[in-house]
Order: C-alpha cells, then structure tokens, then sequence
C-alpha cells in the first residue's frame, strides 16, 4: 500500500510531545487524575516513550510522546517514527509540544513507518494514521515517502526475482507510471551501439546485459541526468568474493533503485526538468566468457581500461553509461551506485559520501541534506590521486593498488568520462539500514535521493 496521510476532516486522537525536562511543567496544570495515571504508569517523556490517557469509556482520549532531550534526538532522526509503531490502529494528529521545524520531518517519519517488506512473509508496518497538520504539504510527504518505499523494495527483493529482466520491468513500470519514454538496448545491441564495457561485465549472466533509458519533461526545460548503478548481484566475478562479502550483494543494483526512487518524485510533483534517467543494468556473475583480470576494455568514450579486478565491475558499467550521458550535455548529471567499501570505512552506514568539483553545489548539497535530514558528506575530488588510476598497460586502472582513498580513486575514475555536463556529482551510497531504526527498517535503505530532490528544486527548475 502506498504511504498515506487521513483527511484533514476526519477526527483525532491528539499527540502531546513532552520533553524530559518539560514533563513538570506540562503537568503542573493538569487535573489530578492525569498526574496520578502519568506518575502511575512510570511515563518520564524519555525519548520515544508513549503513554495512552483513557477516557471514561476506556478509549485513548489522547496520547503523550515522550521526546526527551535535544541531546537524545540529536543521535538519530525520524524519532515520531517510534512513537507511530507503538501506537494502535487509530486516527491522531500533533496537537502540542513540537516546533513548526520538526513538524514536517515528524510528519514524514509517521509515513515512513508504514513500510513494510511483505512481499515473502506477512508483514507489515505501522498501523497508526496521522492526520496531518495544516502547513503541511501533504502531496510532497506522501510523494517522497512513496519514491523511498520503492527504492527500499527494489534493493530487498532477490537477485532470484531482481536480476536485469525484472529490473527492465521495474523501469518500464515506472516510466508507464509517468507517461515518460523509455529505450532498451541490449546484449549484442551494446556492442554494436558503442557500449562495450557494459556488454562485457554482464556477458557471463544468463540475463542479458542492458542500458534502460528513460526521458520525461519538455525538451526546453533544464537537462537532468540521473545515472544508477544497476548490478543486480555481484560475484566479484573470476576475482569472486569470499561468502561474507557476497551476502549482501542484491544490493549492489542500490545506485539504480535509488534514482529510480528520485525518478518518482521528480515525475509525481512534475518538476519543470527534463529528465533522464540511464541505469546499466547487468549480473557480474562467472561462466566461460566472464571477462578476466589484466583484459584492456575499451570504453564508449574511447579511453582503455586494464581490468586488475573484476570485482570493480561499478565503475566498468558507470563509465559507458556516464559518457553516454554526457553527449547530450545536461545542465546537472547525477551519478548514485553501491560503489566502494572504502566508503563505509571513511564514514559509516549512514553517510554517504558525495564528490563535485563544484563548491557551489557542494554548500547546496551540504545544506539540503541537513534540512532533509538525508545526511551526506563532501569528500575531495583529490587531483594529486589521478596518477594512482593511470596504469602502464592501458589510459586507466580499475583497481588501483594500495588499498588506499578508494572511494576517491573511484570518483576519479568515473570524473574521466564527464566532461560536458555542466556540474556532475557523484554519490557513493551503502543503500542498506544493517539494523532497525526509527522510521528505517532492517534492509534496503533510499539513502541521498530526497536532499538531491531538493537540490535539484532550487538550483535547476525551470520555475
């Protein structure tokens, strides 16, 4: 089910939020009976902590929220989330207590505890409703949230039932959605059309290897170009991953569900951008025509590149799809993929790193991901480090050794095959919530699409 609010009309059970240092206060004025039920119960307004107050009848008349202090929630987001699973199947809304700037991001938390992955086991999220206040946008919450629910379902569902046919499928479906225009070129087609590193990291798969390319939006309207790393799993090919490396790779096709996620909401609240969307989808598996370590590819944009890994199959695919992009010379190219472990290492599950030789776009970015609280991070585009990709054999390496900056020495690589683009920035996303938070179950995550939305809003509308 999509995520929705309830009618501005119908009628609510009221929310208080009380903050631990706010709870004294807020009871001094109270009849005696709530301070005794309030004392009773052990409700302190710890972050997170809910309690029901009954009417005569023994019907929730309203409900108080425990929202701690600015210290408790400054070590996550999406704390009404908590509260929204906790609560029974009902109708409710804000009535006191949060600040006119955590409405919106409360409000969108409620929404995005309705998720649920059901599509294997009977599952499902929170069954409590909200009715939303009335500065809400409630079109652009429920879009957004929408555009994350089908990101977080297209990174959990399996290779089993995820690989590049069913991903084709997921695009067209979305492209159909939207009235948008979509090409497909495939297999042997690739390599006929000039795109021979995609052709050859998903050759070994018995899926095709394919570029999806998806348009919307007037021809006179900015140019918008979002290009997803489609890798529906991920071996690691002949330079295979050990198991425990392996175990979550129906994740590494995280880039193309993530602008795919974008794609939604730019389409549903009809943003003034022509947009496009390119996402190379293909398997890196192994058989007897997988491509090999140390083979020299030849890529759309004319440069080689020497494999010396062929699980740095990310960038392979980016790179033909990337330099296809950059033709039609967008006003703003956006690069999301799974790319690099050296990521997590800098900065974790939860913090993309973002790359733009733009400094500009970077402070735009910066700030959108605070207000959107859709936290991402700016790392360099580090100049010194290009030597580092340049191999004796071939114009670019792969996998450069050392081990070190990988995550830097990957944005480079793929920078080499943008050069028209007006701005171009790279998000190296981890796509997956390892264990459950508020607002966030355990399983696929839509990490950066709503802060690019935003970005996107301001700086390339054509308002």
């Amino acid at each position: 089910m999509p995520p929705k609010f309830t009618g501005k009309t119908q009628k609510a059970i009221p929310i208080d939020f009380i903050s631990s240092d706010g709870l004294k206060q807020w009871l001094a004025a109270k009849p005696e009976a709530l301070k005794t039920w309030v004392k009773a119960s052990g409700f302190s307004a710890g972050l997170g902590q809910v309690l029901t107050v009954p009417d005569a009848d023994g019907n929730i008349k309203r409900v108080l929220a425990g929202w701690g202090d600015a210290d408790a929630r400054g070590r996550g987001r999406y704390w009404a989330a908590s509260i929204a699973m906790k609560l029974p199947k009902g109708v409710y809304e804000f009535s006191t207590g949060l600040k006119a700037a955590e409405q919106e991001e409360a409000s969108l938390a409620w929404l995005l505890a309705q998720y649920a992955f059901d599509r294997y086991k009977v599952k499902s999220g929170a069954k409590a409703r909200l009715k939303p206040g009335k500065n809400i946008d409630v079109k652009r919450l429920e879009t957004l949230a929408a555009g994350e629910f089908l990101t977080r379902d297209l990174i959990n569902i399996p290779a089993s039932d995820m690989g590049p046919n069913a991903l084709e499928a997921a695009f067209q479906k979305l492209a159909k959605t939207h009235k948008a225009k979509v090409s497909v070129i495939s297999g042997a087609a690739l390599l006929k059309k000039n795109f021979p590193m995609i052709h050859a990291v998903g050759r070994a798969s018995d899926q095709a290897p394919r570029l999806l390319d998806m348009t919307w939006g007037l021809a006179s309207h900015p140019k918008v170009t979002l290009v997803g790393k489609g890798v529906c799993f991920d071996t690691g090919g002949l330079n295979i991953k050990p198991g425990p490396s392996m175990g979550l790779m129906k994740k590494d096709m995280g880039g193309s569900a993530t602008v795919m996620g974008l794609a939604h909401m730019i389409m549903a609240l009809k943003l003034k951008v022509r947009l496009r969307v390119l996402v190379p989808a293909v398997e890196n598996v192994i058989s007897a025509n997988a491509f090999r370590p140390q083979d020299v590819l030849t890529s759309r944009k004319g440069l080689t590149v020497e494999v010396n890994n062929t699980d740095a199959e990310g960038r392979l695919v980016l790179a033909d799809a990337l330099a296809y992009g950059d033709e039609a010379k967008p006003d703003l190219m956006v690069c999301m993929a799974t790319l690099t472990g050296a990521a997590r290492v800098a900065l974790g599950a939860d913090i993309p790193p973002f790359f733009t030789d733009s400094d500009k776009l970077a402070t735009v970015i910066a700030k959108a991901a605070v207000q959107e609280a859709d936290p991402l991070w700016r790392l360099p585009f580090w100049d010194p480090y290009e030597p580092e990709i340049e191999p004796d054999v071939a114009d670019l390496d792969n996998a450069p050794k050392g081990g070190f900056g990988g995550a830097i020495t990957a944005a480079l690589f793929l920078r080499r095959f943008v050069q028209d683009a007006g701005d171009f920035v790279h998000l190296d996303l981890y796509g997956w919530t390892p264990s459950a938070k508020p607002g966030r179950s355990k399983g696929g995550a839509c990490q950066s699409a709503r802060a690019m939305l935003r970005v996107i809003e301001r700086e390339y509308c054509n308002e």
